[in-house]
């Protein structure tokens, strides 16, 4: 044996690694069958072994990857990890799962053995298992409201802004694994980054436990706002103009609407608006139209408003 480790991300990175310089592995399943295989140990850690004759060219290969990785703080420390866990508390049985939804494609791109795997697809599967989860709570708790309703309530709730802030809850941006690149650039906090290894986490939290530990996760982290929307009823679906009638209750000025950006191929392009009152920047909503997009951005300076008009 030449290397063990408990992530199988790391695994792949270093068998990638020997088989680039031409030293052979083995990967099979159970007791070694002979002379250094690759086997995964039954305490839950990957070994990796190769024959005999290439155990000394291997371990000279793998030990300048192994020391970097201790001097830059090793990302896939145990301590690191168990502190994540313990944030959005559940504990995986499979930490590969974990290290993919917190892996950036910037990362992986810059992995030249290809051992890497990035986030995107376990954040295409998060985006549907969040959705789901939403829509599940607001039938439980808005039974009452039109499906209208419950879908613009749902926009707000899945919505960039919303998921950044689940992310931030977690300090996940402190556990991502970006690229040089996207580091330099400040990639931890970017909303748009945070948001997607939320979706990414989500989904790893599914295929690893189940609904129950991803239901968990979303749900107290969106409580605050289902209790508030179960609480005010929807008087109306038109947040616009309950944003406007609560501004002219209070002599302020009329709310204005702007388009900030726009991502997305053209069949399916989502658009960023922004509301201001003045030059106040109240906030910002997201949709598959204009119309949606501003609807939602009134439905968010709603919350703000009367989250401002609760504080003592």
């Amino acid at each position: 044996m030449v290397f063990r480790t408990p992530s199988e991300v790391e695994a792949d990175v270093v068998q990638g690694l020997l088989q680039s310089h031409g030293i052979q592995t083995w990967r099979t399943a159970g007791p070694p069958p002979g002379v250094f295989p690759f086997t995964s140990s039954p305490l839950g850690e990957t070994c990796l072994s190769v024959h005999e004759a290439d155990a000394e060219m291997a371990r000279r290969v793998i030990e300048p990857s192994v020391s970097a990785g201790a001097a830059d703080g090793g990302d896939d420390t145990q301590p690191d990890l168990d502190g994540l866990e313990a944030q959005v508390g559940y504990q995986f049985r499979q930490r590969a799962l974990l290290e993919q939804a917190l892996t950036h494609k910037s990362r992986a791109h810059e992995d030249m053995t290809g051992g890497q795997r990035h986030n995107e697809s376990l954040e295409f599967l998060g985006d549907a298992v969040l959705g789901l989860l939403v829509a599940e709570a607001l039938c439980e708790r808005l039974p009452d409201t039109t499906e209208g309703q419950k879908s613009q309530l749902k926009a707000a709730l899945v919505s960039t802004a919303t998921l950044t802030a689940m992310a931030e809850r977690v300090s996940l941006g402190l556990h991502l694994r970006l690229g040089r690149g996207e580091e330099k650039t400040g990639g931890r906090w970017k909303p748009a980054l945070l948001a997607d290894a939320c979706e990414a986490l989500i989904a790893a939290m599914y295929l690893d436990g189940g609904l129950a530990p991803a239901r968990q996760f979303v749900l107290e982290a969106l409580a605050p706002q289902i209790d508030a929307a179960a609480q005010r009823g929807f008087r109306g679906t038109d947040f616009k103009s309950r944003l406007q009638e609560v501004l002219q209750r209070s002599s302020q000025a009329l709310p204005a609407y702007q388009v900030v950006a726009t991502a997305g191929p053209d069949h399916r392009k989502v658009f960023t608006v922004e509301v201001r009152v003045g030059e106040r920047v109240l906030a910002q909503g997201e949709g598959l139209t204009k119309k949606d997009a501003e609807q939602q951005a009134a439905a968010q300076a709603l919350d703000v408003l009367a989250a401002e008009t609760d504080r003592p």
